[in-house]
Order: structure tokens, then sequence, then C-alpha cells
């Protein structure tokens, strides 16, 4: 199937599928006239590759997952360990994030919000303390 059909099938726009190829996650076959030609076994891998994208695993994770995927002779260990992995990561992320908003929930409500100049937030963003 040509790179259209490929991209409709799993959700991938062409410059993604290309840029997969590019980067050696994918490997269709060529036809004659020199275009790519998708199997449904690319089209798994895309596939794969999209949702593994969605769930947030990087390049890397997805090359090692793709390993994985591919091996029969897997355990599930391995791949239970790099999910918890990003669970690990995304509550750090959520944390973080936490924090942040914390941080500007405060000088929100710190800021009168009116017409005078004077402002925390533009205070705390400058590195300007009350003194």
């Amino acid at each position: 199937m040509n790179i259209g059909e490929a991209s409709q099938q799993s959700s991938l726009p062409p410059k993604t599928i290309r840029y997969y190829e590019d980067i050696a996650l994918v490997k269709p076959a060529r036809a004659e006239n020199g275009y790519r030609d998708y199997s449904t076994e690319d089209v798994h891998r895309l596939r794969f590759l999209q949702r593994a994208r969605s769930l947030g695993f990087t390049i890397v994770e997805c090359r090692l997952l793709l390993s994985l995927y591919e091996d029969d002779h897997r355990a599930s260990a391995d791949v239970k360990a790099i999910a918890e992995d990003k669970i690990t990561e995304i509550d750090r992320k959520i944390d973080h994030l936490q924090s942040l908003r914390l941080t500007l929930v405060a000088l929100a409500q710190n800021c009168e919000g009116d017409d005078k100049p004077e402002c925390p937030i533009i205070d705390d963003l400058a590195g300007v303390r009350d003194q």
C-alpha cells in the first residue's frame, strides 16, 4: 500500500511516517517505481508507534518497545519495567506541574488586577522581592 493508505490506517500523518522511516523505526519495501510499499506488518508497527507515542514514550523508548514487541521470547517483566519507569516519570511531571500551579495561584491571588502598574506577578518574574 502507498503512504496515503498507510497514513489512513495508522492515523499518522505521512510526514511522521517518513520521519519514522528516516530513523529506521519502519522500513517499507520499495516498488519498482521507487515508491514506498507499506505492508500490513508495517501498518501494525506504525499503529504501535502511534499508540506508544500517545502514551508519552520517547523515540528511544519506542525503539526498545518495538524490539520487545518483535521478540517472541521477551519477558513481560521487561515491558512492565519500562511502563513503570514511564509512570514514575509522569508522576514527577505531575508533581512539578502542581507546584507550578500553586505558585501561579498564589501570585495571581496577590495581584490586585487593577489599573495600577504594581504587580507581584511581574515582580516575581523579574526576581524583585518585597523589602
